[in-house]
């Protein structure tokens, strides 16, 4: 359900508005996969995957001080606007970490699989928050998600290299 209580402002009607939205519902999102990442953490036994989940939460950490940086050059308060992809995508998770909760390989591979679609989120998401900052010269904000846009897509690669060995060990 759409809460228009939610909007930074009344209506959006330039690049400048549409930036602030995006980068308060990207707070949202890295707020919410971070706590999704403390959970997984906690389910996950293979010591690969846990070492990279592991490595993500302290990048994750960084990217939230990153968008907290870019609020400041926009002279403005962190806010988080609820970011509904990023709701579904670790509700979705969540769901299947209960289902597959008996079968340690198969959640082993389910925790990879959703950390992997959360990394694509992101990964568009940032590289369209990074073309209107261009756009509207807000170079700062720019190298800001530049850094967090590098992350995300490392973590994609590393995710998308382990998984044909999560898929091999569940056969």
């Amino acid at each position: 359900m759409v809460q228009l209580t939610e909007r930074p402002v009344s209506r959006i009607t330039n690049l400048q508005e549409k930036f602030v939205y995006e980068i308060c519902a990207m707070y949202d999102a890295e707020q919410r996969f971070w706590e999704a990442q403390q959970m997984m953490l906690q389910c996950c036994q293979n010591g690969q995957l846990k070492s990279l989940i592991e490595t993500h939460i302290r990048e994750t950490e960084q990217q939230i001080q990153n968008l907290e940086q870019v609020f400041n050059t926009l002279g403005q308060q962190p806010k988080r606007i609820t970011c509904d992809a990023a709701a579904g995508l670790v509700s979705d998770g969540q769901k299947f970490m209960l289902l597959a909760a008996e079968n340690q390989k198969i959640l082993t591979l389910g925790l990879a699989g959703s950390q992997a679609k959360v990394e694509q989120l992101e990964i568009a998401c940032y590289r369209g928050l990074i073309q209107v900052a261009e756009q509207i010269g807000k170079q700062d904000a720019v190298k800001l998600l530049q850094q967090n846009l590098q992350q995300e897509e490392q973590t994609a690669k590393k995710l998308e290299q382990h998984m044909p060995e999560l898929l091999k060990e569940c056969k």
